[in-house]
């Protein structure tokens, strides 16, 4: 069973042979004798395993001798870690059937857990024999010492999420050394670290690190894909972010975050794959299975294979139609979680892994297998509740076991503080945990991801600083990136020296995290919101590898002031639970005999708030109350004001003998710490929050 192609490239044959082997599990499995291989090949003839050394030139190959089903599997006495492999698939190139098989293109294993190095398109070498561009899989030992470190299992409720991507927290970070810098090891560095743990947040939601490739276009403006949303391999940590050895650097800083008390939410995407539409290379699931791996669009009930169904603007669209790509996805999670020591995962585009027949189902054979996964049991789930596609969105719509990314929240606590005449009615709903879509008698409280912003978008910073985008670093004559941003500028297009625009601007950010840190759900804080950082009004920085996207560590007296004002937000929320627990008796999904809280809402003169109120487009400001009924003596009253003028409120009566106290005020101007009387005066666009004491 033996081949060799080219004798001056091919070491000795007889270091290796081939056995039939097992067709579980899939990819490269060591075990004291050698390695298994086994991959999924669809309609091939067969399938050749290609063995490399360390410099890629290649040393044997193998038709792999056993196949069951579409599975070609064979074991290889011999092979132990760090061995580099790949794949070729001999069979019918007819794209019109959705044929690909093309024995001139090396194919990367879908279950590989490593590569050698990042994926980087070619076309010339890709052109004929591709295997000088492609990386090679690498043969892992999944042994690793977690030192006894647990994870920190954190309740929803617990959960404060930071998104940051792992090159451009530590990039420019002056105390990480200077090799970890931009790195999985820089990202759990003591000075990272300890930032993290100063700001308060419980866990970091990560850009995508699985191993992807820049778009072919990108590569002629000189750009690449710095998200990394267009992946390849859907296991292997992309080696760009290592300094020898992803998988084990990867581990490490896993475990160190759980170390200091901080879980780790990876962005995945099984969306689509680099392989792109008609004209994409073959790089992997194409050259072994392009009529399962993928979705195409129909000529009444007969495939068009020429046209694949293009649901997430990057060409292709995966298809959780068939069991193999089933199969695929729930072995990367079980991998990611169980291996590599995850805590959850944040689904990019997640209505195409709910669509079956290119319709979207709430019960869904992906949701209901991997709600019925014993080794996915305590995985926090993430749903970004749409796609491009028909009917792609579906907020609200996921099983009860998911939480969801809500841009309702997103776009109505911009609107409001910006001055929109939204009323106050839609504010109430997205401060009280979105029940309109998450409804009480269905999904928990803790349902709704809440956000101002997220890394497709605006920063904080240019929220408040730019009305317009302006992308045209990324090269698509600033016609990329969202035009409804719900953003202002208060007087100035981008950076300012005036202290009056710059009082406001960081006015009207505090103001929007106070709502963020004091709404009910799981807050998402945008990673360098807190260091104030700027994109420069690049609202889809995507592609932009350099400081556009790389996090500045050097603050201003305003900015260091800021970054308490966000600490000391943060560590209110967690210290009291009516902030993040909320127990009302309205709420029905976990039942509560013993309810603990209730709400309050109120008008400036201090009388409740009628029907009419609610749908009056012009309030811009309300008084809330929460209390405490059993269990938890606590009484909190929240003042928001989003007009341009000064409002006096009256407050409600305290009790005997107590007053309200002044715990955070976004003006920075009031310096009572006591109130004494009833009625107080708020700042334009600002907010008070005051406790009984």
């Amino acid at each position: 069973m033996l081949k060799t192609t080219d004798p001056m490239s091919v070491s000795d044959p007889e270091l290796f042979r081939v056995t039939i082997g097992s067709a579980t599990p899939l990819g490269a499995q060591l075990d004291q004798a050698g390695c298994n291989f086994a991959v999924h090949g669809g309609e091939a003839k067969y399938i050749e395993l290609c063995l490399f050394d360390e410099c890629e030139r290649q040393i044997a190959q193998f038709i792999l001798p056993g196949k069951h089903g579409y599975v070609h599997f064979g074991h290889v006495p011999g092979v132990r870690a760090g061995q580099l492999y790949a794949f070729r698939a001999y069979g019918d190139y007819q794209p019109e059937h959705g044929l690909r098989y093309d024995q001139r293109k090396l194919l990367l294993d879908p279950y590989a857990k490593a590569i050698n190095r990042p994926i980087l398109w070619d076309a010339v070498a890709y052109d004929e024999d591709s295997a000088a561009m492609l990386p090679k899989c690498v043969v892992v030992d999944d042994d690793f010492d977690w030192q006894g470190v647990a994870r920190p299992g954190y309740s929803l409720s617990q959960t404060i999420l930071y998104e940051t991507h792992v090159r451009g927290f530590s990039k420019l970070h002056p105390e990480v050394p200077t090799p970890y810098q931009g790195t999985y090891l820089g990202m759990c560095s003591k000075p990272a670290i300890d930032h993290l743990k100063q700001l308060g947040v419980t866990a970091v939601q990560l850009l995508p690190v699985a191993s992807f490739m820049s778009e072919p276009r990108l590569k002629g403006l000189g750009l690449s894909n710095y998200w990394g949303y267009n992946p390849l391999l859907f296991m292997a940590p992309d080696p760009r972010y290592a300094i020898s050895d992803a998988v084990s650097e990867f581990k490490q800083m896993v475990r160190e975050l759980h170390r200091a008390g901080i879980e780790v939410i990876l962005d995945v995407v099984y969306n689509h794959t680099a392989e792109s539409g008609d004209d994409g290379p073959s790089l992997s699931f194409r050259g072994l299975d392009n009529r399962r791996y993928y979705l195409f669009d129909h000529v009444g009930d007969n495939p068009n294979y020429h046209h694949y169904t293009n649901n997430t603007g990057c060409g292709n669209s995966v298809s959780f139609d068939h069991d193999v790509t089933l199969q695929l996805v729930l072995d990367t999670l079980r991998y990611w979680y169980c291996e590599m020591g995850v805590d959850g995962f944040r689904f990019d585009l997640a209505v195409s892994l709910g669509r079956e027949h290119n319709r979207f189902k709430t019960d869904a054979s992906f949701f209901r297998a991997l709600r019925q996964d014993p080794s996915l049991k305590g995985v926090k789930l993430i749903a970004e509740p749409w796609d491009i596609g028909y009917d792609g969105y579906q907020l609200g719509r996921f099983p009860s076991n998911w939480m969801e990314c809500n841009d309702r929240y997103r776009d109505n606590l911009r609107g409001f503080w910006r001055g929109d005449r939204i009323g106050v009615g839609e504010l109430a709903t997205r401060l009280m945990g979105s029940r309109d879509f998450f409804l009480p008698s269905r999904r928990s409280i803790h349902t709704s991801v809440n956000y101002i912003c997220y890394h497709d978008g605006f920063t904080l910073h240019d929220l408040v600083s730019y009305e317009q985008r302006h992308n045209h670093a990324n090269g698509e004559a600033n016609r990329d990136g969202h035009g409804h941003n719900l953003s202002a500028n208060y007087g100035e297009e981008g950076e300012s020296d005036n202290a009056a625009i710059l009082e406001l601007r960081f006015q009207q950010k505090r103001n929007l995290i106070m709502c963020l840190m004091l709404s009910q759900g799981v807050p998402h804080f945008l990673g360098g919101d807190e260091l104030s950082r700027t994109q420069r009004g690049n609202n889809n920085a995507y592609c932009q590898n350099n400081p556009i996207s790389w996090y500045d560590w050097q603050l201003d007296e305003r900015e260091s002031q800021f970054l308490e004002f966000v600490q000391q937000l943060i560590k209110l929320r967690r210290d009291n639970p009516v902030f993040h627990q909320l127990k009302l008796a309205s709420d029905t999904f976990e039942r509560k005999l013993d309810y603990q809280h209730a709400v309050h809402w109120y008008r400036e003169d201090g009388n409740a708030m009628h029907q009419s109120d609610w749908h009056c487009a012009e309030r811009q400001s309300v008084m809330v109350e929460i209390v405490g009924l059993k269990g938890e003596a606590c009484r909190w009253l929240w003042l928001i004001n989003a007009s341009e003028h000064a409002q006096k409120f009256r407050l409600p009566a305290t009790k005997q003998q107590q007053r309200w106290s002044l715990r955070l005020d976004s003006s920075l101007t009031n310096k009572l710490t006591t109130l004494e009387g009833h009625k107080v005066t708020l700042a334009p666009r600002s907010m008070m929050l005051m406790e009984q004491q």
